[in-house]
This record gives C-alpha cells, sequence and structure tokens, in this order.
C-alpha cells in the first residue's frame, strides 16, 4: 500500500459534500492522513454552494440514513435539530394521497424522517466531521477550489491522484500528483471515474440505468399566519394515470419547501404564475389550496438530472486495488425519492465497518468494502428503479420476470400500506431503510396483501391520527 512520507498511510476522498465527510468519519482511525480534495470554496455560514446542485431542492434523512449518521458520528442528530430540522414521524406528520385515496394517519412512532434544507445538513455533518478528526490520531486536510482531473497508477492498483487549484493565481493551473493508499471517489452525480478507468487501461464498470424523465421543481415559502399552518407535510406524489406530483413539506425557521414533479411531457414550469398554476394540476387540489395560505420567499428553482444509474464497481475485477467509490459516484437515485443522503450514510457505515473487521487498510480491502456498499445500496436501489420503471425510456436496462412481478406486487401492496396499519408498518420500515425488503414478503405482510381485497383510500386529507 502506498503510504504518506512520514511512513503512515493515507488516504485521499475526491469531493467535500455530504458522501465525502461521511468517507472521512469511516476512515478515521484506519489511515493517518485523509486529504479531501473539493472543487468549490466552502460558504461562509450556512448558505447554498453552486457544486451542490440540488442543494435549493427537498432533502430529507429517512430513519435508517439517520441511525447510520448517528452511529458515525453520535450526537448529530441532536445538532441537526438544534440547527431547525423538523421531525417528521411517517405516517402521522406526512399526508400521502395515493392512486387509490389518501393515507390513513398511523401514530407509530418508529419511522422518523428529518426535514432540512441542505446548507445546513452539509456544514452540521461537516463541522462535527472535522471536530472528530481533530480528537483522533488521523490529521484530515481539505484542499478546497481543488480539481482532481484524473488517477495514478495503472490497471491493477490506483496509487494517487492528480489534481490543480482552481483559484486563478499563476502557476495555479498546473497539474500535481497525491500518493494515497486509499482513494475514494465521493464525487456524485458527475463522477469521472469511468473516463479516469480508461486512461489507466481498464474498461468502465458495468452500468444500468432507468430514467424516467422526472423533472422537479422547488419553491420556498412561509404560511402568512403560522397559527393555521398544516400540522403535517404533504406527499402526493405521480403515478401512470396521473404523471405530475407535488410534495409541501417544512423545513427550519417556519419555512416551508414546496417541489412539483412530472415526467416527460409533464415537467413543471420554472416561471412563477406557471408554477402555482401546475400545483393545481396534481393527484389532488390540496397542495395548491395550501398555497392560499403562504407567501413565495424564493424564486423557482429547476432540476432535470434525475436519473437512476447504478455503477457496479463491486462485482469481480470491476475496481482497481486502492480505489473505492461511495454515494452518487457509485449509485445515484431519482432524487424525488429522496434516498440519497441516507444511502451515503449507510455506505459509509459499511465501509467503517468492513475496515474495523478486516484490520484496517491492506489487499483486498476496498473490494472488500465496496461489496459491503453495494449490500447496502440495493434496497433503496430496488425501491427506485420499482417506482420508475413504468416510466423507462427504450434505451433503460430492461426489466427482467422477476423485477416485473416485484413491481406488481409492490403497487398492490402500497395500496395495502394506505389503509392497512400492519402492511404499512412493514413498508414504512423498508421505505425508512431500517428493514429489508425481504419484511415485504414475510407471510403475514403478503397474505394480506394478496388475498385482502383492495380497498380505496380515505376520500380526503385526514385531521384524525389513529393510534396503532
Amino acid at each position: 500500500m502506498a503510504e504518506h512520507s512520514n511512513g503512515g498511510h493515507t488516504a485521499i476522498v475526491i469531493g467535500g459534500g455530504l458522501a465525502g465527510m461521511l468517507a472521512v468519519t469511516a476512515l478515521i482511525g484506519h489511515v493517518d492522513t485523509v486529504t479531501v480534495i473539493e472543487r468549490d470554496r466552502y460558504p461562509e455560514g450556512r448558505a447554498f454552494r453552486k457544486g451542490v446542485p440540488q442543494a435549493r431542492h427537498l432533502h430529507i434523512l429517512l430513519r435508517g440514513g439517520s441511525l447510520a449518521l448517528e452511529e458515525l458520528l453520535p450526537g448529530t442528530v441532536a445538532a441537526l435539530g438544534e440547527a431547525g430540522a423538523r421531525r417528521l414521524y411517517l405516517s402521522r406528520d406526512l399526508l400521502t394521497r395515493t392512486p387509490t385515496g389518501w393515507q390513513r394517519r398511523f401514530d407509530e412512532r418508529r419511522h422518523l424522517t428529518l426535514s432540512v434544507t441542505r446548507p445546513v445538513l452539509d456544514s452540521v455533518v461537516r463541522e462535527r466531521v472535522l471536530r472528530a478528526a481533530a480528537g483522533s490520531a488521523t490529521r484530515v486536510e481539505v484542499l478546497e477550489a481543488t480539481e482532481a482531473t484524473g488517477l495514478t497508477g495503472d490497471a491493477g492498483r490506483v496509487t494517487g491522484v492528480r489534481v490543480r487549484s482552481r483559484d486563478g493565481a499563476p502557476g495555479g493551473r498546473s497539474e500535481r500528483e497525491l500518493p494515497a493508499a486509499l482513494v475514494v471517489d465521493a464525487s456524485g452525480r458527475g463522477s469521472r471515474a469511468p473516463q479516469w478507468f480508461a486512461a489507466l487501461g481498464r474498461s468502465a464498470p458495468q452500468e444500468e440505468t432507468v430514467d424516467a424523465g422526472i423533472a422537479y421543481a422547488t419553491r420556498m415559502y412561509r404560511p402568512k399566519d403560522p397559527a393555521t399552518a398544516p400540522d403535517a407535510g404533504v406527499n402526493v406524489p405521480g403515478w401512470p394515470e396521473c404523471p405530475r406530483g407535488a410534495a409541501y413539506v417544512p423545513v427550519e425557521d417556519g419555512k416551508w419547501l414546496l417541489t412539483l414533479s412530472g415526467v416527460r411531457g409533464h415537467h413543471p414550469p420554472t416561471d412563477a404564475a406557471q408554477f402555482t398554476a401546475f400545483s393545481a394540476t396534481v393527484g389532488d387540489p390540496y397542495v395548491h389550496e395550501l398555497l392560499d395560505r403562504a407567501e413565495p420567499l424564493s424564486p423557482v428553482h429547476g432540476f432535470r438530472d434525475t436519473c437512476n444509474r447504478r455503477r457496479h464497481f463491486e462485482r469481480p475485477g470491476a475496481l482497481p486495488e486502492g480505489f473505492l467509490v461511495l454515494g452518487d459516484a457509485g449509485c445515484t437515485f431519482n432524487p424525488v425519492y429522496g434516498q440519497g443522503m441516507s444511502v451515503a450514510a449507510l455506505g459509509a457505515l459499511a465501509v467503517r465497518t468492513t475496515l474495523a473487521d478486516g484490520g484496517g487498510l491492506r489487499p483486498g480491502i476496498a473490494a472488500e468494502a465496496q461489496r459491503a456498499v453495494a449490500r447496502a445500496v440495493e434496497p433503496a436501489w430496488l425501491a427506485a428503479v420499482g417506482a420508475d420503471r413504468p416510466y423507462a425510456s427504450p434505451g433503460d436496462t430492461k426489466a427482467g420476470v422477476g423485477e416485473r412481478l416485484s413491481t406488481w406486487y409492490i403497487a398492490r401492496l402500497s395500496a395495502r400500506a394506505s389503509i392497512d396499519p400492519v402492511v404499512g408498518a412493514a413498508f414504512r420500515d423498508v421505505f425508512s431503510l431500517t428493514a429489508p425488503p425481504t419484511r415485504l414478503v414475510a407471510p403475514q405482510i403478503f397474505l394480506r396483501t394478496v388475498f385482502l381485497p383492495r380497498r380505496p383510500g380515505l376520500p380526503g386529507p385526514p385531521a384524525a391520527i389513529e393510534a396503532v
């Protein structure tokens, strides 16, 4: 393994966003030095930054993600709460309109979801990661305004990263090489790992895509009278007969975010007046009616890169020694489902566990960690592609018989979950990434889903919270 000049193992993390910071946490205690390569400069305070194109849209941390985050960085969930993150219990605090009607409000108190703007989440996590590193034997250095331009090494082993400054200083554009025992690509959706592999003389990993052609747009609001603000967020996902959706969810400081979405031919506009008009065309008028009681605080921001894409770095022979991929760089989901941040946390926890169980950095450990990351990704991937498959484009990876059967079953199960507390609890366990997909085919759940008659949901948004 490559070593730092002081004789200790070094690691480089490409990308200083959420996934990159969580990668740092996974490496603390297993290497002597971690160098983070970040293209941007971090903003002062909790502000949006250009390098996070989804930052102005809805972000949620599912229960499985918050549990993983807490294990990686104890106390972080409380710190997010102190910073204003809103605590939402599914299904009590999120009213959901399904194709068959409104979901009943069950007071389960087990599926806690955090709703928070991305600048707050990123800054809280970054502050806590760097504080944890300062109290450890691992030295962490962050190179801001620095771009990774390629990998060093050969087809069999990555030995470091080529970087250059983006500050524009004289001579700052010249490249230099940073050696490392391990390079972690946490650079997000725009990862250039396939091109870097080609430069090393090896093939890119096998890739799957399922693209529903969904685009979405978001605007921030504040209720005109806090006393009349909704007591729950609202989710009206699209379905084949009505391929437009909306989510209206509280965030910090008494603000709410409204995200409107639609598949090809139904993309929401970014013009303010047209955006409001579009909200009346989703599967239920409730969200549109709520806007009469709110004032907009921001322009409308659009986003279109929503393809589900998975690069199978975990398969035999797909990964060179000394290289690891985490977060959206390896598997990216349609952001409408709110899984990405939780999966990044689960992936980082899988890396840390693998390093701890495997005795730290050694030959073969990166491939072991990559397989563990893939196992953490699998439930979210199946859920996202199952939901998007009905809208997939002709060029996407084709669904096999098993996926077609599971898509039929999930559609029936989700309809049952909106009215059945037993099936609903199992559905939310899996959606929240706290239980494996096999939970959905447990005998009790399977029998209730397949053999009980299909019944409609509620005709309107429920006000009553039902004990379970």
